[in-house]
């Protein structure tokens, strides 16, 4: 993966050609005129865990990438947006739930191909209304057991946490 194939071709502030020059341990898009570094950073997202017993709200995605697989429901911050406050919209807009947050679950990196490198925060979150239905970005939601997903998941990061929480079943079966 380039991360510089996402390089500005030329200054957004004095509309000069960038240069790759090193700043910080790393070449990085620069303006050799007016001196704006490009830092090309992760897009943040926010996902959460929502249980019924022991299954697991998961959502269909509609579009792509990655239409017809599933994953937590979740989606990318707004630019002045909390990612708690990012992750309950996302339940909500997803699959009619409304949820709270209840703690921090897991922060992970991971990829939106083809190549968009992403942090995202996963929340475990309690239903608190709200009726069960596919929406926005979803063509399906649903419970599952831990031991029975729908496949496949779409991301790594999700696939992460889903292993996190049979790991804590299986864990939790074995006291």
């Amino acid at each position: 993966m380039d991360p510089l194939r996402h390089a500005y071709s030329f200054c957004p502030l004095c509309r000069t050609d960038m240069v790759r020059r090193e700043e910080g341990g790393t070449v990085r898009p620069m303006c050799p005129d007016c001196g704006f570094v490009q830092y090309l950073n992760p897009s943040p997202a926010a996902a959460v865990i929502v249980r019924r017993g022991e299954q697991v709200l998961l959502a269909r995605r509609r579009f792509e990438p990655r239409a017809g697989q599933w994953t937590l429901p979740a989606g990318f911050l707004e630019y002045d947006e909390p990612a708690d406050v990012a992750a309950r919209r996302e339940a909500l807009e997803e699959t009619g739930l409304d949820v709270e947050i209840a703690d921090l679950f897991a922060v992970h990196h991971g990829m939106l191909p083809p190549d968009r490198s992403v942090i995202l925060v996963v929340y475990r979150a309690e239903e608190r209304g709200g009726s069960l239905e596919a929406g926005d970005d979803a063509e399906a939601v649903g419970f599952f057991d831990l031991d029975d997903l729908p496949g496949p998941i779409a991301f790594s990061a999700h696939r992460k946490v889903l292993d996190a929480l049979s790991a804590e079943a299986r864990e939790r079966k074995a006291r």
